[in-house]
């Protein structure tokens, strides 16, 4: 396939931040089966529940999406024929994310790919708004979820239940509604943050100096973050001023949503510095086949830990050698997929039914 009309920034960033989605999955999924945190340097940075890389790839992830969004729908725009159209490709391609990650969910609990294709869904209303009701959008869902878990926990110190809301019954109605929002592992609020902020990162990229500005703001949102949580010195303190991910924080998304920037800005300098050496080219088509590796990753972990039991569950060493070996086999053998045949199979399948 022809890669000259695709931008190399956005395959890269994928296929980089694919690494640390496997890492991080990998090592928390070996915890749960039994492996054994240790207490080293590299146990803190890997943690994957409170650790400072938690979620992080996730999130530049998402906001790699938003760019997709952008550029995927910009030729549509002033076309009211081609809106309406995209908007129900959209739709489409993200209502069969929703339903396929809730069945992919009985194999890899937690996956990110319902919350994904919500986003898909709502991005079918959101890429004809003005960049600055997006920025609203990403605010609201923010401050909601840090909002949200401030609530709860005032509750919980009044020994008052929310037990219907932070706990209803699985796969209920309900449930699905809530996890989406507020439960989940990327629950909409606050996630939807870092996919707003994709969608009006790539509308800046006709300008010069959007990639100044795009460090200028991720440092601004990272820094102010690292020295407000350190303000949380109470118990309220501590979760209202929270950067733990699965707090939902402001303080959090500010500071995950600024890691995102940075990486996008600096991965994507590299991918257009040296867009001819065969490193980036391989990243820049194993990102194409991004959904096809993290299928993948899931269904390899199952068979080697829990079918053929070749690796036992252990810490952060084996979760990082394990990651390694299939990332790196994955982009290889993605990478001469791409060349031959253009779109994985996930990808392929994927479009037939959604275009």
């Amino acid at each position: 396939m022809d890669l000259s009309k695709r931008l190399p920034g956005p395959d890269v960033v994928r296929a980089v931040a694919m690494f640390g989605v496997v890492v991080m999955n990998y090592h928390g999924y070996l915890l749960i089966r039994g492996g054994q945190r240790g207490d080293g340097a590299l146990d803190d940075l890997f943690d994957p529940w409170t650790g400072p890389l938690s979620t992080r790839f996730a999130a530049t992830f998402v906001l790699v999406a938003g760019v997709g969004v952008t550029l995927m729908t910009r030729s549509s725009i002033g076309d009211a024929e081609r809106v309406t159209e995209m908007r129900w490709r959209l739709v489409r391609r993200g209502l069969l994310l929703y339903a396929g990650g809730l069945l992919f969910d009985f194999i890899w609990p937690g996956t990110i790919l319902p919350f994904y294709g919500a986003m898909f869904v709502l991005a079918a209303v959101l890429f004809t708004l003005r960049s600055r009701w997006l920025v609203l959008i990403g605010i609201v869902a923010a401050l909601a979820g840090w909002l949200i878990r401030w609530w709860v926990y005032e509750r919980f110190v009044e020994d008052h239940s929310t037990a219907w809301l932070t706990d209803p019954a699985a796969r209920s109605p309900r449930g699905l509604v809530f996890d989406l929002f507020v439960n989940g592992t990327h629950p909409l609020l606050p996630w939807l943050a870092f996919f707003v902020a994709g969608i009006v990162l790539a509308r800046l990229f006709p300008l010069a100096a959007w990639r100044p500005a795009t460090i200028g703001v991720g440092f601004a949102l990272y820094s102010t973050a690292t020295m407000v949580t350190t303000l949380g010195t109470t118990e309220r303190g501590k979760v209202v001023l929270s950067d733990n991910p699965f707090d939902r924080g402001i303080v959090y998304t500010a500071s995950a949503l600024g890691t995102a920037l940075l990486a996008y800005a600096t991965i994507s300098w590299v991918a257009d510095r040296f867009v001819t050496s065969p490193p980036i080219d391989l990243l820049r088509r194993a990102g194409q086949l991004s959904l096809t590796i993290y299928v993948g990753h899931a269904l390899i972990f199952n068979l080697v830990v829990d079918w053929l039991g070749l690796i036992e569950p252990a810490g952060v060493g084996t979760a990082l050698a394990a990651a390694t070996i299939y990332w790196s086999a994955a982009v290889l053998v993605a990478g001469e997929y791409q060349r031959h045949f253009g779109r994985g199979p996930v990808e392929q399948l994927y479009r037939r039914l959604t275009d």
